[in-house]
């Protein structure tokens, strides 16, 4: 996340799953974007190997977690020039969105109000906003019942 633009950041995300981030600021700077979703279209029966669970083509790579899982992205990944052809993983230039949505960022609980979560307005694989907090307890029940 330090390291000079155009790289990519791996990370294990609470010992469960590997995400990656673009690094954009300048070498020796924090600065990078998550990498939270995409649309498999090229591949697609390669990424569903990666992914028998997603019952959808939109499901394939929705969700960070899913995401590099789709992409085969691991920790031998960390590093890779993001704008090399020769890189395994590599950015290409695609068609322009057709419009950009923003919103307040998840999954963390330090700055939520901060509209820093973008996506493609209306693209299917981008994962649903759900807002977050404290989780509701249900009041017991009169009969004693869980």
């Amino acid at each position: 996340m330090f390291g000079p633009p155009g790289r990519l950041y791996v990370y294990f995300s609470y010992g469960v799953h590997w995400c990656a981030n673009v690094v954009v600021g300048p070498a020796g700077r924090g600065s990078a974007v998550l990498m939270r979703a995409g649309e498999v279209t090229v591949g697609e029966s390669l990424a569903h190997s990666r992914r028998p669970a997603a019952r959808v083509a939109r499901d394939l790579a929705r969700g960070p977690a899913r995401l590099t899982q789709a992409l085969a992205i691991g920790p031998d990944d960390r590093g890779s020039d993001l704008l090399d052809p020769a890189s395994p993983v590599r950015l290409h230039a695609g068609r322009p969105p057709s419009g950009v949505s923003a919103g307040p960022r998840v999954g963390i609980s330090v700055a939520t109000e901060l509209p820093w979560r973008f996506w493609e307005t209306d693209a299917a694989s981008v994962s649903v906003f759900r807002a977050g907090g404290k989780p509701r307890r249900r009041p017991a029940r009169q009969d004693g019942r869980p």
